[in-house]
């Protein structure tokens, strides 16, 4: 169990869309999925999928339905979100919610704005473009929307990865860390059209890994936790996923060589690193990887 199973259900700005749609071819095999994913797994942008695998300006897109009629009424306590994914998609960004609002303005001097959450199925249209589940899990800035296909999990085991609850929460928590740097404005910094070990795009990725990681710092405590004590399987679980989607292991695993130059999201053992950085300090001044200096310890 992950979640205390006493907590209900508070808020959320979340919805379900998608499915329908015949999807974006984005290439096929295994190594086709994890070159998408290199670009678009935890924080990407969609919309320039199709120009990434040479396809013109409408080709692969299909018909996105935006509202399937589903909601989230079956997700009201923590032992819901311990039961289903897409409660725990809710509840995890309820509880990044919560100690957000909490940690930015103390340590950022800034209000929180709640993002929304969109769990689809097949294929979206988002503020950023048409999206079907093999892009993975992104944020879109224009919308201020985290979407996540579900079925995504099932594939974490491609890349190395752990499909465990809190494997499943730190991908959240990843999301919901870019969210926080829109706010900051420091997110339009990426440039994945200037990729590189020491781009800012790999500064931006490794900040969302250690924002992550400060709400796993502060998800299992106080009286108003969300969280059970995180354990050690836990946190293990957390950080295998994290080095599973580092760049070099995704290049490995797609047939390529490692390539430092080519790098967006940073390494494994960089990933791994930051999410650390967040858990044991729980201080945005230890994830300030664009070295602004405007960060508080608290």
């Amino acid at each position: 169990m992950t979640f205390r199973g006493d907590i209900s259900r508070s808020g959320g700005k979340a919805r379900k869309g998608g499915g329908g749609g015949r999807g974006m071819a984005v290439g096929g095999g295994l190594g086709g999925l994890l070159l998408v994913g290199l670009f678009v797994l935890l924080g990407g942008n969609p919309a320039q999928i199709p120009d990434m695998l040479g396809q013109g300006e409408g080709q692969g897109q299909g018909q996105a339905q935006l509202d399937t009629g589903e909601t989230f009424d079956h997700c009201q306590t923590g032992e819901d979100a311990n039961t289903y994914d897409d409660c725990r998609l809710l509840f995890t960004m309820n509880s990044t919610t919560a100690m957000w609002k909490e940690v930015l303005p103390t340590q950022a001097g800034m209000e929180y704005e709640e993002p929304g959450l969109v769990d689809f199925e097949g294929s979206t249209q988002s503020g950023c473009g048409f999206a079907s589940a093999s892009t993975g899990p992104f944020y879109c800035p224009t919308d201020k929307e985290a979407y996540f296909d579900t079925s995504f999990f099932d594939q974490m085991r491609q890349f190395g990865g752990e499909d465990a609850p809190f494997a499943q929460m730190y991908i959240v928590a990843h999301e919901i860390g870019h969210h926080v740097q829109n706010l900051e404005g420091t997110l339009g910094l990426s440039n994945y059209n200037d990729p590189g070990a020491d781009s800012n795009a790999v500064m931006v990725e490794l900040q969302a890994d250690c924002y992550a990681g400060i709400w796993a710092s502060y998800a299992d405590k106080g009286p108003d936790r969300m969280l059970e004590p995180i354990t050690e399987e836990q946190l293990d679980a957390a950080l295998t996923t994290a080095a599973a989607v580092g760049d070099d292991n995704i290049q490995r695993r797609s047939g390529g060589e490692v390539n430092p130059e080519s790098w967006t999201h940073g390494s494994s053992e960089q990933r791994r690193q930051a999410f650390l950085d967040g858990y044991t300090t729980g201080q945005m001044s230890s994830c300030d990887y664009l070295d602004r200096g405007v960060y508080r310890t608290t």
